[in-house]
């Protein structure tokens, strides 16, 4: 335990990578979404991105007790759950090709695909009728491939939820249960192809405290009655990641 606090602490960056999670937490909190979207770009900025998905996915512990009892109520529970279990069957594909493959391909993907899906909400476009079992089942699996492949699990799922005619409360509570329980089966999954070490493993373990704290705090922050500033909020959310995830910046 005393190394791998010593390698922890010994982690380049480390306050930034704090400080991007506290960040992190309060726009989850807040929004529903965008944690990874805000830690992603910055953290693999200091660390590779296999310790960076790891590490956030343990840290994902602190948002199971701090926001989900309370949006597990307000959830659709059943579409929810399915779309959950549909996206961990496609949690391992992606993880083989974060393991296997060039990452900056399929991230240069994601951001074409949310750019142009981000530029149809901000126009207006909504989808009139109630998703079926078939389109939960297209969001799911290419939420677990993309999510695994990159660590970006939000993109495709935030923008099926802000697409669709849900209540702000209920999108913001869909997305903030998927989230989160896809992000904590992501850590065995990790570690099922040998991809967990020990170092991501004390960093989550360091960060489960300041995101379930700022988690506490951006859920304060939300105010169902102001849609309009959410929806403003989350748009502004994704273009930032959009920009801040641009290969261009390694």
């Amino acid at each position: 335990m005393p190394e791998l606090l010593a390698q922890t602490f010994a982690i380049e960056g480390l306050g930034w990578i704090i400080l991007i999670t506290i960040a992190a937490g309060i726009v989850y909190g807040f929004a529903g979404f965008g944690a990874a979207l805000v830690f992603m770009p910055v953290a693999t900025a200091f660390i590779p991105v296999e310790m960076a998905v790891a590490a956030f996915a343990i840290s994902a512990l602190a948002s199971l007790v701090t926001v989900v009892p309370r949006a597990w109520g307000q959830a659709d529970r059943k579409s929810v759950t399915q779309m959950i279990i549909m996206a961990s069957c496609a949690l391992p594909v992606g993880l083989y090709v974060l393991k296997t493959n060039d990452v900056t391909t399929m991230r240069w993907a994601v951001l074409a695909v949310t750019t142009i899906t981000l530029i149809a909400l901000i126009s207006g476009w909504r989808y009139q009728t109630a998703p079926g079992f078939m389109a939960r089942a297209g969001v799911s699996l290419g939420t677990g491939l993309v999510g695994g492949a990159t660590g970006l699990v939000g993109p495709i799922m935030i923008l099926f939820q802000l697409s669709g005619q849900d209540s702000i409360a209920r999108s913001r509570a869909n997305t903030l249960v998927f989230l989160t329980t896809t992000g904590l089966l992501t850590a065995p999954l990790m570690a099922a192809q040998g991809m967990l070490s020990w170092e991501a493993v004390g960093l989550g373990l360091m960060l489960i405290v300041p995101y379930g704290i700022a988690a506490r705090i951006g859920q304060a922050l939300f105010d169902p009655s102001r849609q309009a500033v959410y929806r403003n909020v989350a748009y502004c959310i994704i273009g930032a990641a959009i920009l801040m995830g641009l290969p261009i910046w390694d």
